[in-house]
């Protein structure tokens, strides 16, 4: 009887907390919290190199992301490797805020997001693990750390760091959609654990190696002088770094110390474009302010918000118009910089990136553009004419969709990257054109885009998507026998 008394006070001790599986149902801490950062509140055995056996096992307490330092923002520099149209990713001090985004009913993906989350927490205490709600109900019974949730306290765009995704391509594409009407992203670690993976970059085995390369990009004294944007302070032509000096650089990375990568073993990013859209209404006036507030309310704790007054709605694949449900198709006139190009008669009509041209505008029988390639697609979904093919623009072309009066009343489907995002109904207009990447002037920040970082510049995933994920001009028929069968 004493064992059995002993079993069950035992049992009870380690029992999870009670937390449904609505996001609503988190409790998330006040922002009155300790900051949990500086020291974590968990019972002494549950240490960040050592998880005691003998110690009960309890939830990780989830607190606001209100509660973390403001975002770091990383600087990119120019290839030094000739004809390469890549940038190298520097820190100018270590990231700190790290959002996870995940494949949704994938238990396998879950179990690696908690190995994940644990081997930073284990090898990179000093980064914080932020995720969203719905995330956070799945995963924190099984972590012995805080995280913490996007609860619409504060702007996520002016917390996280950078972004690590474990899916698919709809998993990266939910990672950018959540800065769909911001104009900077943070960089892109994925890892492919979806159907495709033709944006996936890193395999899930290679965890270890591809964090810690990001992470110490930039961590050299050198790298972070030359990183640090030059700017005149007025006093005889002398430069100021920025704030960032040789000392101060490596504070946050002592601990890595022989880790370190050194300036031409940088991290390589392919900054991937994107297409921006602007509504308006019948009288020409804009919408776009509407749309955003319906987003945000619709998802206020994950998209990301902004400061101008009427944000644009940004897609890394494609804007399409399409009819929906309707059994009639969509009428639609087009305009290119102010010129009529085309009335449309089809199921849709699709404004795709070089990204997006391997993704519903391949399957409407777009062709396929290199990601780099400054440029943007215009393809027709299921048109009635048979001469009316796909277009590729400039991307600083002004293309405007207009809903033709043919469409008698009825309101056509908005959808950023396979999202529905508003009704438009005749007369109204929505006009795309290409997102500015670049440097506004010398010595400026580069702007716009969609930073992923990808495995090594001599490999280039574009040409292995084609061959190993597209089967880009696969024979016909059985595969030749291979050599180990032959005689």
């Amino acid at each position: 009887m004493a064992r059995r008394k002993l079993f069950k006070e035992l049992l009870a001790s380690t029992r999870y907390s009670g937390l449904g599986a609505a996001a609503s149902s988190i409790r998330v801490a006040s922002p009155k919290s300790p900051s949990p950062w500086s020291k974590s509140p968990l019972p002494a055995c549950h240490t960040k190199r050592h998880l005691s056996t003998t110690c009960p096992l309890r939830s990780a307490e989830v607190f606001s992301v209100s509660n973390l330092p403001e975002r770091t923002v990383p600087r990119y520099l120019q290839s030094t490797k000739p004809g390469s149209s890549l940038l190298s990713l520097h820190w100018p001090r270590p990231p700190q805020n790290l959002l996870l985004v995940q494949k949704l009913y994938a238990p396998d993906v879950t179990e690696s997001v908690i190995k994940f989350a644990k081997y930073i927490r284990s090898d990179y205490p000093d980064v914080n693990l932020v995720v969203e709600p719905r995330i956070a109900s799945v995963i924190r019974e099984h972590l012995p750390f805080p995280i913490y949730v996007s609860d619409g306290r504060s702007n996520i765009a002016d917390k996280i760091d950078v972004i690590a995704t474990f899916g698919g391509d709809g998993t990266v594409l939910r990672a950018a959609s959540l800065f769909k009407l911001h104009g900077s992203v943070p960089p892109i670690l994925s890892f492919s654990m979806g159907t495709l993976g033709f944006l996936g970059e890193w395999n899930f085995g290679e965890h270890k190696k591809a964090w810690r390369e990001m992470y110490m990009s930039g961590s050299d004294v050198a790298v972070a002088q030359r990183a640090a944007v030059p700017r005149d302070n007025g006093r005889d032509g002398q430069i100021a770094m920025d704030g960032v000096d040789g000392t101060a650089s490596l504070i946050g990375w002592e601990r890595h110390r022989g880790k370190s990568l050194g300036f031409h073993r940088a991290s390589k990013v392919l900054l991937r474009h994107r297409i921006k859209a602007d509504i308006f209404d019948r009288a020409g006036d804009s919408i776009n302010h509407k749309v955003s507030n319906t987003l945000a309310s619709e998802h206020k704790t994950s998209i990301a918000g902004t400061k101008e007054p009427s944000p644009a709605l940004r897609a890394i694949n494609e804007i399409s118009v399409h009819r929906g449900s309707h059994p009639h198709l969509a009428v639609i006139d087009i305009y290119q910089n102010g010129h009529f190009l085309t009335e449309t008669i089809a199921d849709g009509i699709l404004i795709s990136t070089p990204t997006g041209s391997t993704a519903y505008s391949l399957s409407a029988g777009g062709p396929i553009v290199h990601p780099l390639v400054k440029s943007l697609l215009i393809t027709p979904i299921s048109p009635c004419s048979l001469s009316f093919r796909s277009l590729v623009l400039p991307l600083d072309t002004k293309v405007t969709l207009r809903m033709s009066p043919k469409n008698r009343g009825r309101e056509l489907d908005l959808n950023i990257d396979g999202k529905r995002c508003a009704g438009v109904s005749p007369g109204m207009e929505i006009r795309v054109e290409g997102e500015f990447v670049g440097r506004a002037g010398p010595g400026e920040e580069w702007h716009g885009g969609v930073p992923c970082v990808i495995r090594t510049e001599e490999d280039d995933p574009w040409v292995g998507g084609l061959n190993g994920l597209l089967k880009f001009n696969h024979p016909f028929g059985r595969e030749p026998p291979s050599d180990e069968f032959t005689d």
